[in-house]
């Protein structure tokens, strides 16, 4: 990787020359790197010779109407108000080296796009509602030399659009961010902005938001993307299936993470993710053997042993950024013990009940209801708990094997909607339109003295992705067998 400047610096010819200790040849030293000052004669020959490239004509992103409508109902709900939506800045890893980026999940919904340092403002306009904004960093400039000399430079990080390309892409005026915070300073009226994205835009507002208003904004974004959109399911959709292609991917190779560990699992996911123009939405989970009791568990480096079971929980995440999040749990050599088939049985059952309690009109919380009840009604059945069952469930004794909620919604996050009110989210209705998982779970820790040791280390999670339909629901993920028989087929079909 080269070194180069850092980025939001003057250009490299208008900094002082300190000496340099190696030898007569003057430098210009910046905080990444020292490199050779630039001649005049070098500088004008950057500015020209170079194409036009500025693109025209260009079609708008497939979700622009989409977002166009999303934008409208935030302007209805905040009349009179001026609303500002960061995407956020790149954040350093190390050094000189900054992590991959990834735009708020608020500015991706609303506008589809993913540059850093873009920032949405809605500008009321009267009994208009409002006029948008997108603020972007232009291209890089030629004339100064950004274009070569800035560590952000197109030379270096490749090309952006031209706010005029911007325009056309998104469907909103594009105007430069770097004239933004100024203007933003001397606006007057009510504000708000979407927190913890951009702190030198919060810097800006400091003196005309407050924390209550500003999240009242937040929550609504949040609630807004409870019910998707028919480009948002078709995006998750596009996610599961490649998804459900990773998985079976990772079928094919388990006698090469035998070989090796859990990382070759996760890589070939990745593989999978990537080859497909895609990322993944979250650290995948390939536990094998004991580790599939520990609920994230993504230090993937343990050994993969015929005989005991592998809980694979991944997802493809689209380059719209709409994320699947699919678990099974699978026997390494491709066939289930009696005990692992018991556990596994009554998981599966757990995961039919609460998948059948997903329609619309249903509370949120059936499925999860009904999912745990099978559980309960298994652990007292083994003896592991003593029933009835109303009294386990009343006193939640299952939750030392089942720890976690049954489910959550899922979309531009794999949690989505996550700053959504308790009382339209947990305690509220179904409606059609949303997509939420079902993953119920028995896990016996490796350490629990109060399970018979045969069940010590049998960790079993099955996780799919159900949209709620007009008339009930539709597994997204159904591509991948669930059932513990099919799932034996399945295995024994892609190893040939």
């Amino acid at each position: 990787m080269e070194s180069g400047p850092v980025r939001g610096g003057k250009p490299v010819t208008e900094q002082p020359a300190p000496e340099n200790p190696e030898g007569d040849e003057p430098i210009k030293q910046r905080k990444n790197g020292l490199y050779p000052a630039v001649s005049d004669e070098l500088a004008d020959n950057m500015k020209s010779g170079w194409a036009d490239t500025e693109l025209r004509d260009l079609q708008p992103i497939p979700q622009a109407a989409e977002t166009a409508r999303r934008r409208a109902e935030l302007s209805a709900r905040f009349p009179g108000e001026r609303l500002v939506v960061p995407a956020g800045n790149l954040r350093t890893r190390s050094n000189d080296t900054e992590y991959a980026f990834r735009a708020s999940t608020e500015y991706v919904y609303l506008t589809g796009d993913q540059t850093e340092d873009g920032v949405l403002v809605l500008e009321p306009a009267g009994a208009e509602g409002h006029e948008a904004t997108v603020y972007l960093l232009p291209r890089s400039n030629r004339e100064n030399g950004e274009f070569w000399l800035d560590g952000q430079g197109e030379l270096w990080v490749g090309r952006r659009h031209s706010l005029g390309e911007a325009e056309q892409l998104l469907g909103v005026p594009a105007r430069d961010v770097r004239e933004l915070a100024d203007a933003l300073r001397e606006a007057t009226g009510p504000v708000r902005v979407v927190r913890g994205h951009d702190a030198g835009i919060e810097s800006a507002l400091t003196d005309k938001v407050t924390a209550e208003r500003d999240e009242e904004l937040r929550v609504f974004i949040s609630e807004q993307r409870l019910v998707k959109d028919a480009f948002e399911i078709g995006e998750l959709q596009k996610a599961v299936d490649s998804t459900v292609r990773g998985f079976e991917d990772v079928v094919k190779v388990l006698d090469k993470a035998e070989a090796t560990s859990e990382r070759y699992i996760e890589g070939t996911f990745f593989l999978r993710a990537r080859v497909e123009g895609n990322d993944i939405g979250y650290g995948s989970i390939c536990a094998a053997g004991p580790h599939a009791t520990t609920l994230h568990w993504v230090r993937n480096d343990g050994p993969v042993r015929s005989g005991e079971l592998l809980l694979l929980d991944a997802g493809v995440e689209t380059h719209t950024l709409y994320t699947a999040d699919v678990t099974r749990t699978l026997p390494v050599n491709g066939t289930y013990t009696e005990l692992q088939r018991k556990i596994y049985d009554a998981v599966y059952e757990a995961q039919e009940a609460g998948i059948a309690a997903v329609r619309p009109g249903a509370k949120y919380r059936d499925f999860h209801d009904a999912a745990q009840r099978v559980l309960a009604e298994r652990l007292v059945e083994w003896g592991l708990v003593e029933g009835p069952v109303e009294r386990v469930l009343e006193l939640g004794l299952q939750r030392r094997w089942t720890l976690h909620g049954t489910g959550h919604m899922l979309g531009l996050d794999v949690h989505d909607c996550a700053v959504a009110r308790t009382e339209t989210y947990v305690d509220g209705v179904l409606e059609p339109g949303m997509v939420l998982t079902v993953e119920p779970g028995l896990y016996f820790q490796a350490d629990d003295l109060t399970v018979p040791e045969e069940y010590r280390g049998i960790g079993v999670r099955i996780e799919d992705d159900i949209l709620v339909t007009e008339d009930g629901n539709r597994n997204l993920s159904a591509g991948l067998p669930r059932a513990s028989a099919d799932v034996e087929a399945w295995m024994a079909a892609l190893k040939g």
